[in-house]
């Protein structure tokens, strides 16, 4: 790596793969010793409501990280959702910058529900290269590098290449797992429409529910960064959210690729990508993706006679941004 023009290879990215594991487990370790604080403590503060928490630990979390970010790569950049929220305010560059959130999941740290994690992601050229996501509480590491795959890590067994199992067909939304969060936004006009948009996706046509897609069912691990891996697992067969941020899936867009999975910004930005003779690519991360805080994430789906795994990517995302509401993030 250059330190005058900063020019990462693949060698550069395994170094950095290999020092950011070691920072998610240390950072685990701290986590973890918050938890155990936590549950005897109401130190527990609020951002912009009352479901919009932050501890101590998410800040010493992240102090803890930028400092050891410093030491290694002074010249990287630095994006944290703490130092953002007390009005840090970096600008994307073609620099590396690493983009961090401490403990994604923080109202299941402070309830003891063991599905938080840190995550570590590394923009480069304005796009996600390198991800690595630490859930200290069930000891799963998720890590992805661009172009060289994603994998979990459970406990101290080998890494297993993301996904997890060969990749099966998505004929439709009927025969889907779905990952959904409620986020912290709870005012009518983005509670009403999401609301509506779960109700769709969830509900029986058959049965009242006008436009009812009867998804298979629906599941919210609370954790952006964690609901994101568990499509590259192939665990969950897509994800969406409006109104989380660029530290929230950073990482997990990277390991998401990696194993296959595609990822879509708003319905607007899929709306422009499909229109007859366009030459946008519907899945291309670009910055304005990246941090336009609405994300569709879908799982590798197999080839069929009738259509590519990327044709059925492509149709999955047209028929769910069909069915659901759109809305503005605070």
């Amino acid at each position: 790596m250059s330190a005058d023009t900063q020019t990462l290879k693949p060698v550069d990215l395994r170094s950095i793969l290999t020092f950011t594991i070691k920072l998610a487990r240390t950072a685990g370790t701290l986590i973890l010793e918050g938890s155990q604080a936590i549950q005897s403590t109401s130190d527990v503060n609020e951002k912009k409501n009352s479901v919009d928490l932050v501890t101590e630990y998410d800040v010493a979390v992240e102090e803890l990280v930028k400092d050891e970010i410093a030491k290694a790569y002074p010249s990287f950049k630095f994006i944290g959702e703490e130092s953002y929220s007390s009005g840090t305010r970096n600008e994307l560059t073609e620099e590396p910058t690493f983009c961090v959130d401490p403990i994604d999941g923080t109202t299941n740290f402070v309830h003891g529900f063991p599905f938080a994690c840190i995550s570590l992601g590394l923009i480069y050229q304005k796009r996600p290269v390198l991800g690595v996501i630490y859930n200290p509480f069930l000891d799963h590491l998720y890590t992805g590098v661009e172009g060289q795959g994603s994998f979990l890590t459970r406990g101290n067994s080998q890494p297993l290449k993301l996904p997890l199992t060969n990749p099966k067909p998505l004929p439709s939304l009927q025969k889907a797992i779905l990952g959904l969060e409620w986020g912290s936004d709870r005012g009518k006009k983005t509670l009403i429409p999401k609301s509506d948009s779960f109700l769709r996706l969830a509900g029986d046509p058959a049965d009242g529910i006008v436009g009812g897609r009867m998804a298979h069912s629906i599941r919210s691990l609370g954790s952006a960064a964690l609901n994101t891996s568990m499509v590259a697992q192939g665990g969950l067969d897509l994800y969406w959210e409006i109104g989380c941020w660029s530290w929230d899936v950073c990482a997990g867009i990277v390991i998401a690729q990696e194993a296959g999975g595609v990822v879509v910004g708003s319905h607007a930005a899929l709306a422009a990508a499909t229109t007859t003779g366009s030459s946008i690519d519907p899945f291309k991360v670009t910055p304005d993706v990246l941090t336009g805080r609405k994300y569709l994430i879908i799982r590798a789906i197999a080839d069929t006679p009738n259509e590519t795994g990327r044709e059925a990517q492509l149709r999955i995302a047209k028929d769910f941004y069909q069915t659901v509401k759109d809305s503005e993030p605070k």
